[in-house]
């Protein structure tokens, strides 16, 4: 099997029924898929169907930076990488900080995950060769569905029907479990990477507030700005247990429309509800009525919870 080939979805018509009533109620897209890699078992919901992938390609990219380092560039992640203000991206809150200095390509991936600092995922990818690079590098996880077209910010510019810069649910988690628990990265070197997405600052409102009480989670997110696009990439560890890989990707059907964070949490929770059954939504981002997704699902999403498109686009 392929590396980051992901296994078929288990009979699971409920996660279906809930997340269905969720789009509907939320109007919107939602593709999700949680593997437990413990026993095998996967759910999810249009699994196979193309979202754009906003910045969580970045994980993926230092994944390939991490093998690049290991195999054919042993001093990679030590590498002083210079830039010019005219090279910052939009959302760059650490790069724009050391453009005097530059930065190491291990601090460039450490922001770039955990802040999705944009053009510290510009001048990563650049070390595995670009977007060809990228796509190059998870055709050789077994990923043949993942293409990555264009750089920050650029591919945030999706619309409905485009394939640049797209993924499915299925394959992406398979990349992640392939880079985090699968053989695709020596043990220190998942090591690495989940210690950066375990840091990231980001996701506090999407899979993780989703997640039963004294669950774990690394993760990346993503927020392309156009059609209310939202993700979130992850791997959570239960209280005891192997870890469940999840994506959730998520679109809207206007152009203007506001990401919705809190759809993302909801998700979460049917979908560890489904592959751990017991355990409960922690904190008051999570609903407690998930069960009954009808009425909970129709609920306003408080401000508070949802930053408005502008302030979240390209993270």
């Amino acid at each position: 099997m392929p590396a980051s080939a992901a296994p078929p979805l288990a009979s699971a018509p409920n996660v279906t029924e809930q997340i269905s009533r969720l789009e509907k109620a939320r109007d919107m897209r939602i593709g999700a898929y949680a593997l437990d890699t413990g026993t095998g078992r996967a759910v999810g919901h249009r699994a196979d169907e193309a979202f754009p992938f906003a910045s969580t390609f970045k994980a993926m990219a230092c994944g390939a930076v991490l093998r690049k380092a290991r195999n054919s560039d042993p001093g990679l992640l030590d590498r002083v990488i210079r830039y010019k203000e005219s090279d910052l991206s939009a959302h760059s809150p650490v790069t724009e900080k050391h453009v005097k200095t530059g930065m190491t390509v291990a601090d460039l991936c450490h922001a770039t995950i955990t802040q999705s600092d944009n053009t510290a995922g510009n001048l990563v990818l650049k070390q595995i060769g670009g977007p060809a690079g990228l796509t190059r590098f998870l055709r050789s996880l077994g990923d043949q569905v993942t293409r990555s077209d264009r750089w920050e910010p650029d591919l945030n510019d999706w619309r409905p029907g485009q394939k640049l810069d797209t993924t499915a649910p299925r394959p992406w988690a398979g990349d992640l479990r392939a880079l985090t628990v699968g053989d695709a990265l020596v043990p220190a070197d998942r090591k690495q990477l989940i210690g950066w997405l375990k840091a990231t600052v980001t996701g506090d409102a999407r899979i993780r507030a989703g997640l039963p009480h004294g669950w774990r989670a690394g993760n990346k997110t993503g927020t392309a700005g156009a059609y209310g696009s939202a993700n979130d990439i992850a791997i959570a560890w239960p209280p005891s247990g192997a870890p469940v890989i999840i994506a959730i990707l998520t679109t809207k059907r206007t152009p203007d429309a506001e990401p919705d964070e809190q759809a993302i949490a909801r998700t979460t929770t049917i979908l560890i509800r489904a592959l751990r059954p017991g355990g409960r939504p922690r904190g008051q981002r999570a609903l407690r009525n998930f069960a009954a997704m009808g009425a909970a699902a129709s609920a306003p999403v408080p401000p508070s919870s949802t930053m408005t498109a502008k302030a979240m686009s390209l993270r």
